[in-house]
């Protein structure tokens, strides 16, 4: 009897976050070599690329890339974002760990970046995660999961629990203290949406130094290996994109893209990493991500 093989999931993170990014991410997508990707949809260009990854979602997952720390938000968020501008990560962080965030105002401006992925592509997201991990900061991830469990209480999207494990840390991950120090980050995360309802990955991978002597095609190599695990679903990210002028005014990543891609395109797809949905159509319902961890327990 051939053994259970975890199901894993190939997130591309930061769509819509300039052309490049969504360009690379359009093309891996296209040649089947991601299953997912997490968008913003608080930045100039989401739109106009939201159009385009619409008719790629017969290929890929497509999910809400929270965004609390790049541009602007949608809306007045006054007790983060006084000024109408979002504040570096490291104010974010501090405003939630003493929390100084106001809960209702960040459940509206969760609720604005679904309105307005819904509203561009015609369907509600498969799955959420934030920009740098903000989604499971204290206050914002309260904020988040009473917003989630109320708006898609039939069929809610995944959640993303960026918590690598203490074995993954210890023998696999490039970026052992950021792991970390997202692990303390995000504790309570998973009771919180465990007690919810909410499905949420078991498993998770992809913290990088983002060093660009340091090929990225060991580092996947590492995060897609699964001997060893005992995870029913987990999902592994990445950052692919093309450099370009947009990119470098909103991130310090840049280069590091390009190397992403160009493994990512010249890796075949590992056996159980990608998961396409049967039904192709638009309108399909979100995932049920349940069902797709069979056995084991997604919550």
């Amino acid at each position: 009897m051939k053994p259970f093989v975890p199901p894993r999931v190939l997130n591309a993170d930061d769509y819509a976050m300039s052309a490049g990014v969504s360009r690379a991410i359009e093309i891996l997508a296209g040649a089947w070599k991601i299953s997912a990707t997490s968008a913003f949809t608080t930045l100039p260009r989401w739109r106009e690329d939201a159009r385009r990854i619409r008719e790629l979602r017969g290929q890929i997952a497509i999910g809400l890339h929270l965004n609390l720390t790049v541009g602007e938000p949608l809306g007045a968020i006054r007790s983060l974002a006084p000024s109408g501008t979002f504040p570096a990560l490291g104010d974010v962080v501090r405003a939630a760990v003493l929390r100084r965030i106001h809960e209702g105002e960040a459940r509206d401006e969760i609720r604005r970046q679904l309105d307005a992925f819904e509203d561009a592509l015609g369907f509600p997201p498969d799955h959420v995660d934030g920009h740098q991990h903000v989604h499971v900061l204290p206050v914002v991830r309260g904020a988040l999961i009473a917003e989630i469990a109320h708006r898609y209480a039939s069929r809610p999207p995944l959640l993303r629990d960026p918590s690598e494990s203490f074995t993954q840390v210890a023998t696999k991950s490039p970026a052992k203290a950021k792991s970390l120090i997202v692990r303390g980050l995000a504790i309570g995360f998973r009771a919180l949406a465990r007690r919810s309802g909410l499905p949420i990955n078991t498993g998770f991978s992809g913290f990088s130094a983002f060093d660009t002597t340091r090929p990225f095609r060991e580092e996947m190599i590492a995060a897609l290996d699964r001997r060893h695990e005992t995870t029913t679903l987990k999902i592994v990210m990445c950052h692919p994109g093309f450099p370009d002028a947009e990119l470098a005014r909103l991130d310090p990543v840049t280069a590091r893209r390009q190397q992403e891609h160009d493994a990512l395109m010249d890796l075949a797809p590992p056996d159980a990493v990608i998961w396409h949905p049967q039904d192709t159509r638009i309108d399909r319902p979100v995932p049920n991500w349940k069902a797709l961890a069979v056995g084991g327990i997604v919550l």
